[in-house]
């Protein structure tokens, strides 16, 4: 099975363009406030008017008003949703769009209550957990934290760069691989030769482990 790439905090046109045309199957737009990486409803529709065909778009809110969310949805061309707050199951599905959840990976965590609770959702993000901070941290967890099998497709993220992309899609198998920070020149700010190269990496890791 090929691995997915989603890129997530884009805030230029010209860095999504760049990554669609690369391969990357979903760019990600941040819609938190207090996120580097946050994008505004004008931009966000600049950047998804800007990309090629059949690239997926997925939003990402953390613990947002319904109303806000609505208001992104009516105004800017979502494919998914994410959510990385405490948000409940009932509260991620009410949108009628797809939803991916996040999930901190702390000691403990129940991935299969997780996935049973979420069931309707079309993956788990899983990241490293940060007691202040809601994704983007470029910190990685322990994978072996990760249960063998899970009722719905695991996202990897976490810590992710061209240095460990191979090594994630090997041991642990992902449907996807979700990066930020690990492919940016500065927050928010992406890198063209380092998405390149993360790519490129997760292709070589699908061609051997095939």
């Amino acid at each position: 099975m090929r691995t997915r790439v989603k890129i997530c905090g884009f805030t230029r046109i010209k860095d999504a363009v760049y990554a669609a045309r690369q391969g990357v199957d979903a760019i990600g737009l941040v819609f938190y406030p207090p996120s580097p990486r946050h994008v505004e409803i004008e931009q966000a529709i600049r950047i998804v008017n800007a990309l090629p065909a059949f690239t997926s778009v997925v939003a990402l809110f953390v613990d947002e008003q319904e109303a806000r969310i609505r208001e992104v949805l009516a105004r800017v061309p979502i494919d998914c949703l994410q959510f990385h707050g405490d948000e409940p199951a009932e509260a991620c599905r009410i949108y009628d769009k797809r939803y991916i959840k996040a999930v901190s990976m702390r000691e403990g965590i129940d991935i299969a209550a997780l996935a049973d609770h979420y069931h309707d959702a079309a993956g788990l993000l899983l990241d490293a957990f940060h007691p202040d901070t809601k994704g983007g941290t470029g910190s990685q967890f322990d994978w072996a934290m990760i249960p063998q099998s899970c009722t719905l497709p695991v996202i990897l993220a976490g810590g992710l760069d061209e240095t460990n992309a191979k090594q994630a899609v090997q041991a642990v198998r992902p449907y996807a691989l979700d990066v930020s920070s690990g492919v940016e020149s500065a927050k928010g700010i992406k890198d063209s030769l380092k998405i390149a190269a993360f790519i490129k990496q997760v292709n070589e890791a699908d061609r051997i482990t095939t």
